[in-house]
């Protein structure tokens, strides 16, 4: 493990973002454990040829997602991953910037299995007449884009269906996860679909479902398409 940080470059306003990156990366790498002591404000200043000013608003950015807290005469310590804000879009970045991102991943995975069958049943019964013509719109996309394969124009507009998915279910709650899919889901489907493919019909399924407003069909026809290979994780040979 090292407590070293390079040096940081850019402009001031960005400053202490980059900066709370580097640290958020050491602790989600595990470089720093969990319950450790970082570095001094001196050290940390030094190593990053920073300011005071520029270091502390970086803490204060690790600690407003739960992964840093500072105490008088302890010092700044590592939280514990049960108070990390994994539904925070900034620090969902930073942990897809990793190089070693399959456990986070095979999570991401697990959390879309448990949650978009459910939001597909409830856009079915709950989605206004202005979001199935959104859904309506965005599935015709994806629709010309299978047609014509595209990778990146596929993801954007699958990335909008699952999302338009997530606004339709008329739960609050939901909301905050249509977040973390559209953080999570271009680097995921470029890693999990390494093999290509659209399952356009699987999303043919969810959509008309929606449509017709048959709940039943639409939680079957999500469950279906995360069962599709092309929506497993590649697995270690």
């Amino acid at each position: 493990m090292s407590n070293s940080f390079l040096q940081i470059a850019g402009s001031k306003r960005s400053l202490h973002v980059q900066v709370a990156r580097e640290v958020a990366r050491k602790i989600l790498s595990g470089e720093l454990a969990q319950n450790e002591i970082i570095p001094s404000e001196m050290t940390l200043c030094q190593q990053f040829s920073i300011s005071r000013t520029a270091l502390r608003e970086a803490i204060k950015l690790l600690t407003s997602k739960g992964l840093l807290e500072s105490k008088p005469k302890v010092g700044t310590r590592v939280k514990t991953r049960d108070n990390w804000n994994f539904l925070d879009s900034q620090l969902l970045e930073w942990v897809t910037d990793l190089a070693d991102n399959e456990a986070i991943y095979k999570e991401f995975l697990a959390l879309r299995i448990a949650i978009e069958p459910e939001a597909a049943a409830l856009a079915a019964e709950f989605a206004t007449a202005e979001q199935r013509i959104l859904l309506s719109a965005t599935f015709q996309k994806m629709d010309q884009i299978s047609a014509n394969f595209d990778s990146q124009a596929w993801t954007d507009a699958d990335m909008e269906f699952h999302r338009l998915v997530f606004l339709s279910t008329g739960n609050s709650f939901y909301l905050p996860f249509a977040n973390v899919l559209c953080t999570m889901f271009k680097s995921f489907i470029g890693y999990s679909s390494s093999e290509g493919g659209t399952c356009i019909e699987d999303h043919r399924e969810i959509y008309t479902a929606i449509m017709a407003g048959n709940v039943d069909k639409a939680r079957q026809a999500n469950i279906n398409l995360l069962n599709n290979s092309n929506h497993r994780l590649p697995t270690s040979k």
